[in-house]
């Protein structure tokens, strides 16, 4: 409980700001606390209404006998949530859940007593759902007036086999009870489609529908976002450029929870995170162990190969912390703002030069390739290596300048706890983009994707068809054909490599240009998007077995420098 006064040095107007589960004028009153569990064969929806119904009863002689007021509150819950815990300050006596995905019902509590302070626990179960009338009802029955339906709804409660609690039209629900001996339907009104719109003081941003827990007097309220939509007031959209980790998991991670208790799709991408850092990181080492011999560095490709090796390692590297830091920060086990906005702004921006300067140095090793056959004894190592080293330098201006505006359209945004709710308070690393600048966007990414993807094939196809070429003036007598099909199973491998690593890189490609959003706490579309990510980060992860595995040069190389590091053990 914490004490604000209006006035300084005065005690004659005290507010008590009361904690979680107190409520009252000193926070004398202990809130109703609802414990729910869910059996297994009920299906969940991640988004879920649970409705308070409140009657009053009055003197029966008197019209009307009693009223109803309703109110509701909103909970997310994940798929390996099976219990929700709700705590709530105003009286009731019967509860509702709403499962949004499928909008089926459970009636939760019934409950007569007036006590302020309720402690309840139950197992909702499937025979707890409240059928909807089409379920039980024929086509013809449901096309009759309601005056002439609603004198039938006894008969569900009575048929002993659907063993029915409850059940709902369009505009009622009817509780099936007992009366002396009888089972009957007991209809209240219930509408079905409220607008909610928090009294038209709605704060929710791209019709986001507004909740309050009480249409008088409301203590929270929260905004239910619209597919694509996330955060406080759904002002976040995960449409358009720049997905990252953040839009795709950030809004599964739950805040003060320890790992164990976090959803399944964080446990699977966080060992996914682990295999692909492992095997990255290996492949990077023992690229650099092969590439940082001389002998292999005395042409441009050797530079090329050693500057792929270096940068698989750092990207790796990058790529565990991003995941690192976005499970913590939103965890809350990091809570350091300046912290979060630095590594907002690099981490993504790094991610994204690595990938492109990796497309860019296989089209470079492509087109040397060519030039070496093409010139022959007449090529010139040392000049090789001079425009390498240059070429090195102006891919990383390029690179950096032409993505210079990815950091500068970034933004680390907290969002505050306005209800008092541990789960709202959020850290979010967001881009946001001009629609000038999404044209920009769009062609610089159609440049850094199919720019190196072209120089690759048209590479390695001229390379065939030289290498065919030189066979031919040497054997003229054997056809033109015989010898390229020769040559093409020869360097077929030359071709093979770069339409593989396109085609692991198409599912980053489609993150970029796919107009359809990632539909929020969507697991399906959560997933797609999660292994398209993922996926993109494989090329970085073969470097070794691409260059080095087909060559015997490399492969000579990285066992002399292995033999080297067996033999000369560094000294401690």
């Amino acid at each position: 409980m914490i004490f604000t006064q209006d006035y300084l040095n005065s005690n004659e107007s005290i507010i008590c700001h009361c904690q979680k589960g107190f409520n009252g004028e000193l926070c004398q009153i202990i809130d109703s606390k609802l414990i729910f569990t869910f059996d297994e064969n009920v299906k969940l929806s991640q988004k879920i209404l649970i409705h308070f119904i409140n009657i009053k009863f009055y003197d029966r002689f008197q019209y009307p006998f009693n009223t109803i007021s309703r109110s509701l509150t909103f909970q997310i819950i994940d798929n390996q949530q099976d219990s929700l815990v709700i705590y709530w300050s105003h009286l009731f006596h019967l509860v509702f859940i709403e499962f949004l995905a499928n909008k089926h019902y459970y009636l939760a509590v019934i409950d007569n007593s007036d006590n302020q302070t309720k402690l309840i626990n139950k197992t909702i179960e499937s025979s707890d759902r409240c059928h909807s009338i089409s379920e039980l009802f024929n086509q013809t029955f449901l096309q009759w007036h309601l005056i002439r339906r609603i004198k039938y709804y006894h008969l569900p409660c009575q048929n002993r086999s659907l063993n029915l609690k409850c059940f709902h039209d369009a505009s009622h629900f009817c509780l099936c009870y007992d009366y002396y001996g009888k089972h009957l339907a007991n209809c209240f009104l219930f509408d079905h489609n409220l607008t909610y719109d928090c009294s038209s003081r709605s704060a929710c941003e791209h019709d986001g529908q507004c909740l309050q827990d009480d249409p008088a007097c409301p203590t929270r309220t929260m905004c239910l976002c619209q597919s694509c939509y996330y955060g406080q007031l759904c002002q976040f959209n995960t449409n358009g450029f720049g997905y990252s980790l953040d839009a795709l998991l950030g809004d599964y991670i739950r805040p003060n929870r320890s790992l164990s208790l976090q959803p399944f799709i964080i446990k699977i991408s966080l060992a996914l995170t682990v295999l692909i850092f492992s095997l990255g990181l290996i492949n990077g080492i023992l690229s650099f162990l092969t590439f940082k011999n001389k002998s292999v560095q005395e042409v441009g490709c050797g530079l090329y190969l050693l500057t792929i090796s270096i940068k698989s390692i750092f990207l790796m590297i990058f790529f565990a912390l991003k995941f690192l830091f976005l499970l913590l920060t939103q965890m809350k086990i990091i809570t350091n703002s300046q912290f979060f906005r630095i590594q907002c702004y690099s981490i993504d921006f790094l991610f994204r030069i690595c990938l492109q300067m990796d497309h860019w140095l296989y089209g470079c090793i492509a087109f040397e390739h060519v030039i070496t056959t093409i010139q022959g004894a007449r090529f010139d190592k040392k000049r090789s290596k001079k425009i390498a080293k240059l070429v090195l330098i102006v891919l990383c201006c390029i690179t950096i300048g032409s993505s210079i505006h990815d950091p500068i359209n970034r933004h680390a945004l907290n969002e505050g706890n306005a209800n008092n709710d541990e789960q709202s308070e959020r850290t979010w690393c967001i881009v946001r983009y001009r629609p000038g600048l999404r044209i920009y966007e769009y062609f610089i990414n159609t440049i850094h994707f199919f720019g190196p993807f072209l120089i690759n094939i048209v590479s390695s196809i001229v390379l065939i068809i030289k290498k065919a070429h030189q066979e031919f003036k040497i054997h003229q007598n054997q056809a033109y054909q015989d010898l390229f099909r020769v040559q093409f199973q020869l360097h077929r491998h030359i071709l093979i490599a770069p339409i593989v690593l396109i085609i692991l890189a198409i599912p980053r490609l489609i993150l970029i240009y796919i107009p359809k959003c990632i539909e929020s706490n969507n697991d399906n579309a959560t997933w797609l998007f999660l292994v398209g990510y993922f996926i993109s980060f494989i090329p970085s992860m073969m470097t070794f077995l691409v260059f080095v595995m087909p060559s015997n040069f490399y492969k000579r190389e990285f066992r002399k420098t292995f033999n080297q590091r067996r033999i000369h053990p560094i000294s401690k």
